[in-house]
């Protein structure tokens, strides 16, 4: 088919409108920019580059729909909101399809994972909020009532290694709490959230309530999050990104949660169960090291160290990197070529800065002379120490770095010796030492002798430059609403 540029494109046999989504209407732009799929490095869309003006419109509308729905009562909310997740499951296919031609994750774990991680952000979401409640009680005589009223426009702006995901992670309990949303897709993989805005005004979502304007960062994202009309503001991205933003919502006084990067661990203790240890080392490889919980750091005790070392080098040879939506694939390639050179800076630099490459060390040329894709082979470092960068600043590619500790005193101070604390893996067949160092890695989340088990009830975020908050169960709605405590005089009455 033939469509005009900025207006809709075929993908995947899917045919995704790729102009915004405001006020319950698709808009268009005067300019577009390109969207290049990383399989191939092909243009796959043309899509609408908003901006100020595009923002403006869409929290206006946003706001306009603030007033009736923080108005519905939460189960009517719930029904819509169970009507999404229903709508997602019934296009689950196309969406997997089209994110893996969009970002290069694997189409398998679109279709077993990801994409049902969607459809249950916001199923969990929407039976939460009709949850909330907090006992009355009372001070002298007094009756304290506490409540979670919706806070309004709420600015969404994700990543592009999970795009819906990542999204619907948060607009599920945005919208679920009564506020209402304006997001704003990442430039390097924008479509499935145009295909959520159909989704959910196929569900009845009220006009406005959900807002999708696309673009850049610095002329989408900027003003959206810098508008005084918007009360919370949620990213996920980069620490440098972070701080504009929030010196942006600062000026508004709006509140931010921020899930930011990580440089997390992964200690090996002398009496851990070495094949579970291997296959977790290798798991850090997953959608080719794009992803900020990846325990890319591993710290194994000297007494296992070599046999370690042996296991884990032969067993992360046997990865198979290829075409994301071929099922023998195990890793697909990185997200852009900006991506992809940034990736190839950091290990050229740590090789100039002395450290030893035991496994890959550079892109896949065969396959990506074959393909024209941004394929980066998964790479391991040894020899390396805290003053590299390697050790210290977040790559979000497949590169990881090796290194041996003496104690339990050591493995946790090497674990700590971080900026970043969003996440930690531990492996060790002593439950005393799990509970023992467990308590002292300082981590939004600490995973003992498995790996990536998240649940949605449980607070999710990290320390230090690994984020600002928690979200997560009840935490995220006391996040999305203006917690009020009521209090009740016991005279006065009629």
């Amino acid at each position: 088919m033939t469509t005009a540029p900025g207006t809709a494109a075929v993908v995947a046999g899917v045919e995704v409108d790729t102009r915004h989504w405001i006020g319950g209407h698709r808009v268009a732009s005067a300019g577009t920019f390109d969207d290049v799929s990383p399989l191939d490095g092909t243009v796959i869309a043309q899509v609408s580059r908003g901006g100020q003006a595009e923002v403006d419109a869409a929290v206006a509308a946003a706001k306009a729909a603030f007033a009736s729905w923080s108005q519905t009562p939460p189960a009517e909310r719930a029904e819509v909101l169970h009507r999404v997740a229903d709508g997602v499951d019934a296009r689950l296919e196309e969406l997997a399809q089209v994110e893996t031609r969009d970002n290069g994750s694997l189409l398998r774990s679109h279709r077993r994972g990801v994409m049902p991680r969607v459809a249950m952000n916001f199923r969990f979401f929407a039976d939460h909020v009709l949850e909330l409640s907090h006992p009355d009680f009372e001070t002298r005589g007094h009756r304290n009532h506490v409540s979670w009223d919706p806070a309004g426009v709420t600015a969404i702006v994700t990543p592009w290694n999970a795009p819906l995901m990542l999204a619907t992670w948060r607009i599920g309990p945005a919208l679920a709490a009564g506020n209402t949303v304006v997001a704003k897709p990442p430039e390097w993989a924008p479509l499935t959230a145009s295909l959520l805005a159909d989704i959910a005004h196929d569900a009845g979502l009220p006009d406005g309530v959900l807002n999708v304007v696309q673009g850049l960062g610095v002329e989408a994202g900027a003003p959206l999050v810098a508008h005084p009309d918007v009360r919370r503001v949620c990213f996920t991205g980069s620490v440098p990104t972070s701080v504009r933003i929030g010196e942006s919502a600062a000026r508004n006084v709006t509140p931010v949660s921020f899930e930011l990067g990580g440089k997390s661990p992964l200690l090996v203790f002398d009496d851990a169960d070495l094949d579970l240890a291997v296959d977790l080392a290798v798991e850090q490889f997953d959608n080719s090291g794009q992803v900020c919980l990846a325990a890319v750091r591993l710290l194994v005790q000297d007494g296992v160290y070599d046999e370690f070392r042996t296991r884990f080098l032969a067993k992360a040879a046997t990865i198979t990197q290829g075409d994301s939506r071929d099922e023998s694939s195990d890793i697909g390639p990185l997200v852009s070529r900006t991506h992809f050179d940034r990736v190839d800076g950091f290990v050229t630099r740590a090789i100039s800065d002395g450290a030893q490459v035991i496994l890959g060390g550079g892109p896949n040329t065969g396959l990506n002379d074959a393909t024209g894709g941004f394929y980066y082979r998964p790479t391991v470092f040894e020899g390396v120490d805290r003053s590299m960068e390697i050790t210290c600043d977040e790559v979000f590619g497949p590169v990881l770095t090796l290194q041996r500790f003496a104690s339990e005193e050591d493995g946790v101070a090497m674990a700590n010796d971080t900026d970043y604390g969003l996440a930690a893996t531990l492996v060790t067949g002593d439950r005393d030492r799990a509970e023992r160092v467990a308590s002292r890695l300082r981590a939004g989340t600490v995973w003992v002798n498995c790996f990536f088990v998240r649940d949605l009830s449980a607070p999710f975020g990290g320390s230090g430059r690994s984020g600002i908050g928690r979200e997560g169960g009840t935490w995220s709605f006391d996040f999305y609403c203006d917690v009020k405590n009521s209090v009740f005089a016991p005279k006065g009455w009629n």
